[in-house]
């Protein structure tokens, strides 16, 4: 690999030579365009280099895996997903390509190996959804291998990183069914192509001065330190030409690193206003996408599909703000035809959510029960904590695969029962318990079915349905 790719020999002699104004514009652009990438060397920084950090998954190259029910005492991720339990790790891919591996699993166990590079596109999907339930592995190649891969394997991923997320979910059919998860996670592997082939392994690459994550530090001035790190394990598309050469005006994509603190005052206050105005674009850019029932499905996807979705649904002639919003709402979110969330935060009037006030009903119609190939969760979360809710039950969703416990209305309709106190015995299998307070709920669709990609089904509205206590 090419460090530095295309860059010029600019160090602090760069942005010392611009004006204040230039440095402001270019900081903004520099932050819209490489957010993701800064927010992803955390999560890199945090899960494989730091093994200090309570998030560590282990070393490069391997998977961390864990089977369990998360419940309202983990506290360390916002509305976690009870439902897969995860495996994650990240890939290096400098010195030589990486196979993964995955068992067979049955077809009625949804399972998913979410791929994604370092712009935070979901570049590939291994899973029950795209390449099936059968046993297989697959290579990585990194933009610095020049070699034909070898065959024999069930697809070959070129990726346009030298760094890769693997994030891997495997449906859990309550607790009772861990062991099984867990006994699948064991036979993930991810390992290098010489290990795998059993071949000598080439020289290993060059050892990197990994910066310590600062908390806080993407949304300043410091976070371009960590964008123009990430600038050399990345390699630029025709669409990032542009962009990569205006902003090594500021000493971003060069042979020097950028250094925020030895910037001069005036330009080091140029910048920070910059990242001001470019966090304010976003959040207005933003604001709408909020309203739209189909806005997450935009946000996520490969390259190519951010492209053409910033086209023809934005009227954008680069990705950058939607890819960019992706990872300030929900960075590592799925592309679309994998599964999606709807989220419920007001009723039906458009009032906040708040079950120390109300109690609530959601009904699907019969034969409108959420489309999804996979299966379907609705889950519970504080709404001020953001966490799972402790209850009687212990029960923090209700999905799909719960679906023969529970009664029918006359009219074939689900109603499901939202509220913080028990309802009486022949909705109890229907009750999803809520706090004493503010909250919201998420619908997950895996595999979401067309219907609900194009908007022709849309999820229920939740309705009042009286006071709490009455």
């Amino acid at each position: 690999m090419n460090m530095h790719r295309g860059g010029l020999r600019r160090g602090l002699d760069g942005p010392a030579t611009l004006s204040p104004d230039t440095a402001r514009e270019l900081a903004r652009e520099a932050w819209i365009y490489g957010f993701p990438m800064a927010v992803n060397y955390k999560t890199m920084f945090e899960y494989t280099v730091n093994p200090d950090s309570p998030e560590y998954k282990g070393p490069f190259n391997t998977l961390g895996c864990e089977a369990r029910l998360y419940s309202p005492e983990d506290r360390a991720v916002v509305t976690p997903n009870s439902d897969t339990p995860y495996c994650m790790g990240w890939l290096d891919l400098r010195a030589e390509p990486v196979v993964l591996s995955v068992p067979a699993i049955d077809p009625e166990r949804y399972y998913s190996v979410q791929l994604i590079d370092g712009y935070t596109h979901n570049f590939a999907y291994v899973g029950s959804l795209t390449t099936g339930s059968e046993a297989g592995s697959y290579l990585l190649v990194g933009p610095g291998t020049d070699q034909a891969p070898p065959e024999g394997f069930q697809d070959v991923f070129e990726v346009e990183s030298d760094f890769v997320l693997a994030i891997v979910r495997t449906q859990l059919f309550g607790e009772a069914d861990l062991p099984a998860v867990e006994a699948i996670q064991s036979q993930y592997h991810v390992e290098t192509l010489s290990a795998y082939e059993g071949s000598p392994a080439p020289p290993p690459p060059p050892a990197i001065d990994f910066p310590r994550w600062v908390d806080g530090a993407e949304f300043t001035g410091r976070s371009l330190e960590y964008i123009d790190l990430m600038l050399d394990f990345v390699e630029p598309s025709a669409a990032d030409t542009e962009v990569r050469r205006r902003i090594e005006a500021l000493g971003l994509g060069t042979e020097d690193r950028f250094d925020y603190d030895a910037l001069n005052p005036e330009i080091r206050e140029a910048v920070d206003l910059g990242i001001q105005d470019a966090r304010a674009e976003l959040q207005a850019w933003i604001e709408p996408l909020q309203s739209d029932p189909l806005g997450s499905t935009r946000i996520f996807g490969t390259r190519a599909f951010l492209d053409r979705t910033a086209r023809e649904a934005f009227g954008l002639a680069r990705s950058f703000l939607p890819r960019a919003a992706g990872a300030l709402l929900g960075l590592y979110g799925n592309s679309a035809r994998e599964a999606m969330y709807p989220t419920y935060v007001t009723d039906a009037e458009g009032r906040p959510l708040d079950a120390s006030a109300y109690t609530y009903e959601l009904r699907f119609p019969a034969g409108e029960l959420p489309p999804a190939q996979a299966f379907w969760s609705l889950t519970m979360y504080d709404g001020q904590t953001q966490l799972l809710i402790e209850n009687p039950l212990d029960r923090y969703l209700i999905n799909s695969t719960m679906l023969d416990e529970m009664p029918r209305e006359a009219d074939g309709s689900l109603v499901l029962f939202i509220q913080r106190d028990e309802p009486a015995a022949d909705r109890r299998a229907r009750w999803l318990p809520a706090p004493d307070g503010p909250f919201y709920a998420v619908l997950r669709l895996y595999g979401p079915k067309d219907s609900a990609l194009t908007g022709e089904w849309t999820p229920p509205p939740l309705e009042v349905s009286g006071e709490a206590g009455g």
